[in-house]
């Protein structure tokens, strides 16, 4: 008997797919990278069907490739030859939800706007919002550290992340962390998984915190700037000003241009960044004025401020419009380096001197309170991969972050993409340990191969 008839024997033919072209629909994710030939995928449903998956891939030394809504834009559930893919997009129960704790226990194929939305009913809310957050899976998140919109305010996943079930490599499940908000027992396990992109077992359960909501709708201000400096400088003066903004995004010329071009929104010639902020606090009106103030103060040419719920939608929306405005006019490779706040300018000037230099087409949108960048090549419809000059201009982004004193990745993860640039930035001390630490969790090296480190 073939060892994925076992698997199939000890599951069920409802949980494993053998055909080739349902397997290529779940080895990919939304990179252009192609995937390898898995021998199957597993739709799980349980924890113990993770645990079965997992022994028996131990027992017959296969690799496995866990995977949520497959929306990962660093290639880290990308399949490849030999491996069984491991879906854990059915497990979607939000197994508990408690208001008087302010926490919720969810499955890792809980979808990030509904895990929110949810929360909501109670006067609560998940507070990160990658920008996947209607399709991204709450077990991706957690498998990247996503971020997302609010993360100046509130942080990145892993600030959310206070426990976890976890199936390791061999089957055995473990527990890591606690359902409070305090706790320093050991070594801080729940920590180590978040961000570890499936390489050191597989989370079938998290403990997450939750926060509460605002209690009245947010305030949103957009500013025009001539200068992509002037658009740095107001950053820096209103975090300098303890507005605490709940989001506060930049969007680059070429972005803008991309979007106006698909929607119509009035670009004026002039205007080389936009800057879109919020507040969700209390005062949120008075806080954004305070805001459009010192976007004034920093040269802002022109700055609208929402005056009702619907129109600080809109301008949000300005913002969720990016990443597709720029799928319309090629294919992408969409990266994500993150410098210190004072430096987010400075680099947004590096990425267009790169693009202009190697002639290539790159769009930016940034989280831009928390210097987190997001660079977007653009290259044309139908490559199979992007041409050396975008590979060029981007080794030129990369080491420009690392020079300012950033990071290859804020939020996307390193997956398969980054792993050329890793040694720039982790050092061979580093890269060692974390070569150990993968060893201890996954000794057998079954659990995405090849990623992350």
């Amino acid at each position: 008997m073939r060892p994925i008839d076992a698997l199939v024997n000890a599951l069920s033919d409802a949980r494993v797919l053998t055909d080739p072209d349902v397997i290529d629909s779940y080895a990919r994710d939304r990179t252009f990278l192609e995937p390898g030939k898995p021998l199957a995928v597993v739709l799980a449903t349980s924890r113990d069907d993770v645990v079965t998956t997992m022994r028996w891939a131990t027992e017959h030394r296969v690799p496995v490739v866990p995977r949520g809504g497959g929306t990962g834009l660093a290639g880290a559930s990308v399949a490849g030859d030999g491996s069984v893919i491991l879906s854990l997009a059915r497990m979607t129960a939000i197994r508990e939800l408690s208001p008087a704790d302010e926490i919720a226990v969810v499955e890792p194929g809980v979808i990030t706007a509904d895990l929110d939305k949810a929360a909501r009913e109670h006067g609560l809310m998940y507070a990160p919002d990658p920008s996947s957050y209607e399709i991204s899976t709450i077990g991706g998140n957690l498998a990247t550290n996503a971020g997302g919109l609010r993360c100046v305010k509130y942080g990145v996943t892993r600030d959310s992340a206070l426990g976890l079930e976890v199936v390791l490599a061999d089957g055995r499940v473990l527990n890591t962390g606690r359902r409070t908000m305090k706790g320093v027992t050991g070594y801080d396990l729940t920590g180590l998984f978040v961000g570890s992109e499936g390489t050191l077992g597989v989370i079938t359960a998290a403990t997450v915190r939750l926060r509460r909501a605002p209690a009245a709708p947010p305030a949103t201000f957009a500013a025009d700037f001539s200068s992509l400096r002037d658009a740095g400088a107001a950053v820096s003066a209103i975090m300098a000003a303890g507005c605490q903004p709940s989001l506060m995004e930049l969007l680059d010329r070429a972005t803008l241009q991309a979007i106006d071009e698909w929607r119509n929104i009035g670009l004026e010639p002039g205007t080389q960044a936009m800057l879109i902020g919020q507040s969700d606090a209390a005062d949120s009106q008075a806080a954004v004025e305070r805001m459009e103030r010192i976007c004034t103060e920093n040269g802002a040419s022109f700055v609208a401020v929402s005056s009702s719920p619907q129109e600080a939608d809109e301008l949000i929306g300005l913002r969720r419009l990016a990443y597709g405005a720029k799928e319309r006019q090629g294919a992408c490779l969409v990266e994500d380096v993150c410098v210190p706040r004072s430096a987010l300018a400075e680099m947004i000037g590096r990425i267009e001197a790169a693009a202009e230099r190697h002639g290539v087409r790159i769009a930016t949108v940034a989280h831009a309170g928390d210097g987190n960048l997001h660079p977007v090549f653009i290259f044309e419809h139908g490559t199979v991969e992007p041409p050396p000059e975008v590979w060029a201009a981007a080794d030129e982004v990369f080491k420009d972050a690392l020079e300012l004193g950033g990071t290859l990745t804020g939020e996307h993860g390193v997956g398969l993409l980054k792993r050329r640039w890793l040694e720039l930035e982790s050092g061979p001390v580093a890269g060692e340990l974390q070569r150990g630490i993968k060893a201890v969790f996954d000794p057998l090296g079954l659990l995405n191969p090849g990623k992350a480190i």
